[in-house]
Parts: structure tokens; sequence; C-alpha cells
């Protein structure tokens, strides 16, 4: 068991004030489940800062909101490269333990400030290996942060799929090595392929993927964000449960063999970890009110929002949520219903879900008159 140490104060994330909306007090309250996060996209401003003047490394500005806006001009841009620029100074930044442990700890409390019950995060750890940091002290470094917080939450290592097969079998292998079990209570609970995905098919990695599956380690890959949605039902062939994004699921939801694709979402329980926010910056989506998701949830797609990077995207779960209320044509009911179909597919253990499942229960009862089921 991780000792657990009091929060630390400090400076929460900037939102830029553009994006900046009124939320409700009812979502605000509503018990949330966190799938889908990168820690190297989701420092507070303040840290990025502190930690980037630590180490000398240059920034755009050293003034909190300036940067802020710097990353909200990026994420505006309507570019996948001036998207991820801000990530050459979020791992620059977290090249020593000390800084690692920082962030997975803010990031848990941050998640726990918007009302999540249960979280998971993700990184490369493999990545900071360019900074001289080892990657199984890296992970280690994450975890220690994520246990220090009171929020029930887990790690996923993703291997890079642009990477050499070995290297993601590298990462693979020190997923095993860091799972969640009887010794470790907060540890890594799932495997991911991230990185660019057109070009860089995640069949290339299949034997990395076969082990961890064989290993008993669940599995999410990121697909159908940057392709075709072919690629969906080609993660689920690779044994993914979970699906980060797949919004592009929803262009084979026309086709002839609609009834069938949907058969075999169900029959694996595939659930998709969707980012609108992200997705519109991106260029995966036109906007939030012709985001796909609409369309995957109508056909009885399981789904649930997720914010991607909250610095890097300027969002937060609040309003990740508030934007499908105002502009995604969803009411309370459906993202209520998103947080239970999310929580039974997390990788947590069942202990914790089945009190995250309690408390969203509850404010179900309160909110929606639905006393009976989660």
């Amino acid at each position: 068991m991780y000792p657990m140490t009091p929060p630390e104060t400090g400076t929460p994330r900037i939102v830029h004030s553009a994006l900046r909306r009124p939320i409700g007090q009812a979502l605000a309250d509503m018990p949330k489940v966190l799938l889908h996060d990168h820690l190297d996209g989701s420092l507070r401003v303040s840290t990025l800062i502190a930690l980037c003047q630590r180490r000398g490394i240059a920034l755009p500005t050293t003034q909190a909101d300036e940067l802020a806006q710097w990353f909200r001009n990026n994420a505006m841009a309507g570019s996948l490269e001036r998207y991820l620029q801000g990530f050459a100074l979020t791992v620059a930044a977290m090249g020593d333990l000390a800084a690692i442990e920082q962030v997975a700890f803010e990031a848990a409390e941050d998640a726990r400030a918007e009302g999540c019950v249960l979280a998971e995060f993700r990184m490369a750890p493999l990545l900071l290996q360019a900074r001289g940091v080892d990657p199984d002290e890296a992970t280690a470094a994450m975890l220690a942060g994520l246990a220090r917080s009171s929020l029930p939450c887990g790690l996923i290592v993703c291997g890079m799929r642009h990477e050499a097969p070995e290297r993601v079998a590298e990462a693979a292998q020190l997923a095993l090595r860091h799972r969640a079990g009887p010794q470790r209570t907060v540890g890594v609970v799932g495997f991911d392929l991230a990185g660019p995905e057109r070009g860089w098919p995640a069949t290339q990695h299949a034997a990395a993927l076969q082990q961890v599956r064989e290993a008993g380690l669940p599995i999410t890959l990121h697909a159908g964000e940057a392709d075709e949605g072919q690629r969906v039902l080609e993660a689920v062939a690779l044994g993914a449960r979970r699906i980060g994004h797949g919004v592009r699921l929803a262009d084979l939801l026309v086709s002839s063999n609609a009834d069938e694709i949907l058969h075999t979402l169900r029959e694996h329980q595939v659930h998709l970890e969707v980012c609108p926010t992200s997705n519109v910056q991106t260029g995966a989506a036109h906007s939030i009110a012709e985001h796909p998701i609409r369309a995957l949830w109508q056909a009885g797609v399981s789904l649930s929002f997720h914010t991607d990077n909250h610095l890097i995207s300027c969002i937060d779960m609040n309003l990740e949520g508030q934007a499908l209320l105002d502009e995604g044509g969803f009411n309370l009911g459906d993202l209520a219903r998103m947080q239970s179909l999310a929580l039974e597919a997390s990788f947590l253990h069942e202990p914790l879900k089945a009190h995250a499942r309690a408390r969203l229960a509850a404010w179900r009862a309160e909110h929606l008159d639905e006393p009976t089921a989660p």
C-alpha cells in the first residue's frame, strides 16, 4: 500500500476564457468516470511553467494566462501538427522522477475536483528515455503520484504504434511488470497503442498485443480517429475491449452490414472512449453539434465522453459534458448513462467500481428519479 499524504496546494488548471461556459450544478455534482486522459497532455499550466524553469526549458511565455492562450491557439488551429506541439514541452518538463510523480498526483487531484469517482490515466513511459529516465522508474513514479491521491485510479501504459515492434513489445512487458494486483493496489490496469494512426496499423504489433492479452491485462487501442472505421473492427479482432476515440465507426453504421457490426461490438462488449472536444480540434469532427458521437449513441453503441488532454485541449470533464448538453443534443440522463457504461467498462478492480456505482446510483435517484438502477 502506498502511503497517503495530504493534498498539496497549487494553482489548478487554467481553462482559457473562450472555452468557459456555465456548468449546471447537476452536471457538476454528477459522479464521473474518466477513462481516457494522457498524463503528458494534462499538466497544470503553473506546474508546466515551474518545471520548465527548473530544467531551463524555453517556453513561449512564462505568464500562465498567456501560455494557456498559446495552447488554446494551437488546439484551435485545425492542424494535428499544431495540436501536438505542446507535447514537446510537456514531455521535456517531465524529465525527472519528482516531476513525473507531481504531474500524476495533480492529474488525479484535478479529476477528483471535477467530480470523478474513478479515473484511468495513460502515458508511454518509453518516451521519457530520451530525457534520461528509466522506463521502469518512470512508471513507478507515475503510480506513486496516482497513489497519493484519494481518487481511485490506475495507469494504462501506451506503446507508440509508429515505433518498431520490439519497442512496443518492450512497453508491453513494462506494463505487465507493473500491473495492479494484491501487492500493488494502484498499478497498471491496461495497455494501449497511441501515436499516429494512419499508415501505422495495430496489426504490426499483433505479437505484443497477444502477449498482453494472454497475460490477462486488458487492452484499449486508439482506433478510428485519424483513420477509417475499419480500424476499430481490426482493434477488436486484436483483443481490444475498449477503443480510444473510434468516431469513424459511425461511417460503417450506414452500410448494409451495420447490424453485423453492432452485433460484433455487443458480443465483445466493446466500449468507445470518445473525446469530443479533442476530435473537433484535430479535425476528426467538424463540431460538437455534428460530432459522430450522436449517431453512435443513437445506434446503441456503448460509449462515454472524456477529455483526452486537459492542457493541450484546454478542457475538463464538466466542460466536455456541458458542451454535449448545449450543442450535442444530449440530456443529463444520457450523460449519466454514459457514466454507468464507462464504470462497467473500467479496468479497475470491482471493489473500487462498487463504491463508484453506489455514488452514481444515489445521484440518479436524486436528479433523475431512478432509484433502482445505477
